[in-house]
């Protein structure tokens, strides 16, 4: 399964979720609750805790990797993010299967395919370049060190914002699953699919290095420095 690893940029350090994280997630998360419409998000220190068990126990049973997204400058958590759904394609196969779970030793495999998803961040965060870095993150560290072969990513197709900044992103719509899952409001939601090949790889990179390079100084630095 993929080992837990510290991923730093300019703007920000992607470290694997702690239980110390907790409370920066609580409070990255306060305020209006309307824009944690359709990703799960913790509310308050003891769903925080929570959160982060919860994700530590993905990562024991193989399903995922999780993140807190860090500010470099002030240390802030800003936010979470995380690789799920992984895939492993190679072998040698061992019977009796099990579907998307690793072959031989998992500390030394790492999937062939993945997903980044529940990705959220504070209002504050928006729009300051802190996505796409930390996207750029993440796609790096699965193109370049697992060199997997195809990077997925979803959003309920009512979150405009979230289609958006996968869109922006370069990525690929591999169409609408419609009546897909109940989403967190209990209604029957579609869900948009995205996705970036390893031969795509290189381009997007230049796309996110090119929006990143256009943001205003000054967009970053109010909420790092802070």
């Amino acid at each position: 399964m993929p080992v837990p690893v510290t991923l730093a940029g300019r703007l920000v350090r992607l470290e694997p979720l702690a239980p110390q994280h907790a409370s920066g997630l609580a409070e990255a998360a306060a305020g209006n609750r309307d824009d944690y419409s359709f990703t799960p998000v913790p509310h308050g220190v003891d769903e925080a805790l929570d959160y982060v068990a919860q994700a530590l126990a993905g990562h024991a049973a193989g399903t995922s990797l999780a993140f807190a997204i860090i500010a470099v400058a002030s240390g802030r958590v800003l936010g979470s993010t995380r690789f799920t759904r992984f895939d492993y394609w190679q072998g040698p196969v061992v019977w009796p299967l099990v579907h998307g779970m690793p072959t031989g030793d998992p500390l030394l495999t790492v999937p062939d395919a993945a997903e980044i998803g529940n990705s959220w961040l504070s209002r504050e965060a928006r729009g300051a370049g802190i996505n796409l870095e930390s996207k750029l993150l993440l796609l790096q560290h699965a193109f370049d060190v697992w060199r997997v072969r195809r990077i997925a990513m979803r959003a309920d197709v009512r979150n405009v914002r979230s289609r958006m900044a996968i869109e922006r992103l370069g990525a690929t719509s591999d169409g609408v699953r419609r009546a897909h899952s109940r989403g967190l409001d209990g209604e029957v939601r579609s869900t948009a699919f995205y996705s970036i090949l390893d031969e795509e790889w290189p381009a997007v990179r230049v796309t996110i290095e090119g929006q990143l390079a256009a943001l205003p100084a000054t967009s970053a630095n109010r909420l790092i420095d802070a």
